[in-house]
């Protein structure tokens, strides 16, 4: 397992085990986590804090040299949100642990040049099946249904 989705997991056990959606999230630049975060949307009341969100939120402000060298790793497929603040920042490279239960905008972030790894990760499918079945209501209301 690779350790920068492994700390992701962790985060999407740790927004889980605070009663929210089990995503998580990392920013690594130059082989370093700058920034942690995951889904805290139930937790805060916000509207916009899913777990990508909160990692670069947590990385504070950064050079735009800076993120276009980073590396964004997210439990899930990133969302429309997400996906567009990964394209704002012009982050070259997303790994992703799972697109299986959700997949965002993915054709259209390759088209506009970021690189997607998409790992389809047993312990990132299983955490999100597990809450989707559990918690169908705050999962929808999470992707915007």
């Amino acid at each position: 397992m690779d350790k920068f989705m492994q700390a992701a997991i962790d985060e999407a056990k740790l927004g889980l085990a605070e009663g929210g959606i089990p995503i998580g999230s990392v920013l690594v630049i130059d082989g370093e986590i700058v920034g942690r975060g995951h889904n805290r949307r139930v937790q805060r009341g916000s509207a916009i804090l899913h777990a990508e969100m909160d990692a670069l939120e947590n990385a504070g402000r950064l050079a735009a040299k800076d993120y276009q060298r980073a590396v964004l790793y997210s439990t899930l497929s990133p969302c429309d949100m997400c996906s567009g603040t990964v394209l704002l920042y012009k982050i070259p490279k997303i790994v992703i642990g799972e697109n299986r239960t959700f997949q965002g905008p993915e054709e259209y972030v390759r088209s506009r040049g970021v690189e997607l790894v998409i790992l389809d990760d047993p312990a990132c499918i299983r955490l999100m099946e597990e809450f989707i079945a559990a918690r169908p209501e705050l999962w929808n209301e999470d992707i915007g249904e």
